[in-house]
Order: C-alpha cells, then structure tokens, then sequence
C-alpha cells in the first residue's frame, strides 16, 4: 500500500493559492486514476479521516492508495500524517509528500527520496512525527518570492495568469511522476521526471 499525501491548508480562502498545490495534485491524481470524474468530486466523496480528507481505492497497477489532503493546516501536517502511516502500519518509503518550492520555478517538478525540509514548515513536522527525514517527496515550483513581499503573503496568495499557464501542466506531469513511482519505484520515477543532474536521491 502507498499513501500520497498533498500538503496545504484548508478553507475556502487558500483554495488555488501557492501554498497549497498538494491539495490540486491529490485532487486530479484521483482524476487520473479513474475515482473520480472532476477534482470537485474529491472534497464531496473524500472521508474525514486521520485528521483529513482521504479517498482510497487502487492504481492502475492494482495497488492499494491512500489519497490524503491534512486539514490541520501546513504547520501541523504531520499530525495527519502520522495517524495514517501508524493505521495503516505503513514505512517511511510508503509514503509520498506533495508540496510547493519556492526554490523551483513555476512547471518545474523534482522528486526526491528523502532529504531536508529545505526551510518548509509542512516537512518539518512531518519529519518530527515520523522522526525521520527519509521518504519521498514530490515538490512543485511556485517560482522564488519577489523581494518586497514577505514569504507569508507570496505564498498564501493565487498564482498569477502567467504563472496558471506553467503550473497546470507541471500537476499533470507530477500525476505523472507519482504513478511511476508507484509501479516502478522512486529511482526510475526520478530519472525520469527530474532535470538532468538532478535525479540523486537527497
């Protein structure tokens, strides 16, 4: 069994924001594997479980797929997290965090193995629940913050038009890079989908 896990915050005011292009990963990652019809279809058939929203069913593969969105806001992810992985009795290389990189630009994606938090709030409470920072995670670019707007505000706020164009994409190619991952393992889904010179494991 595989848990994938996109990071964001709930409510109606951070919906298409930066911060929380996990929650539109998970929601057309269950698009893509047939569970649902529309990414709106997510939110009315998801259960509130494991202090989120979760939907399972299969992978292509047949693999069976925890699809979890955390409610308790970014900072306190790995609450949700934890109480899945221990329900489940799942390993750390079981699981896959989906999130935004102010690092990455907009439609790049880089997958990893394990690693840093890399100064996110969301992996660093994962990493504290789970006392480890060895498992995988998928991060989206949101493009770096302009100068004069605190890291805060660029991230809880839309993406622009030009930005929107780049990112829908990049969700498609992550969809892409976790049902790799999930039938093929994480070092082919990296080779395959991160930049050249990219693909290490950290």
């Amino acid at each position: 069994m595989k848990l994938i896990v996109g990071l964001g915050n709930p409510g109606r005011q951070y919906v298409g924001t930066r911060h929380n292009i996990g929650y539109e990963v998970v929601d057309a990652l269950a698009v893509k594997f047939g569970w649902v019809k529309s990414v709106d279809e997510f939110n009315r058939q998801a259960k509130t479980k494991f202090e989120g929203l979760s939907l399972d069913g299969n992978a292509p593969n047949g693999e069976k797929l925890l699809l979890l969105m955390p409610m308790t806001y970014m900072n306190n992810s790995g609450q949700s997290v934890g109480a899945a992985m221990g329900f489940y009795q799942l390993s750390p290389a079981d699981i896959m965090i989906v999130l935004d990189d102010l690092a990455l630009p907009c439609g790049r994606i880089r997958l990893r193995g394990g690693g840093s938090s890399g100064g996110h709030n969301g992996l660093k409470d994962i990493e504290r629940a789970l006392g480890t920072s060895e498992y995988p995670r998928l991060r989206l670019g949101i493009d770096p913050r302009p100068p004069m707007i605190p890291q805060r505000d660029y991230v809880l706020q839309k993406f622009g038009d030009e930005q929107r164009k780049l990112v829908d994409p990049a969700i498609q190619k992550a969809c892409g890079a976790i049902a790799t991952w999930i039938e093929r393992g994480i070092e082919t889904a990296m080779s395959q989908f991160n930049s050249v010179g990219e693909a290490d494991s950290k």
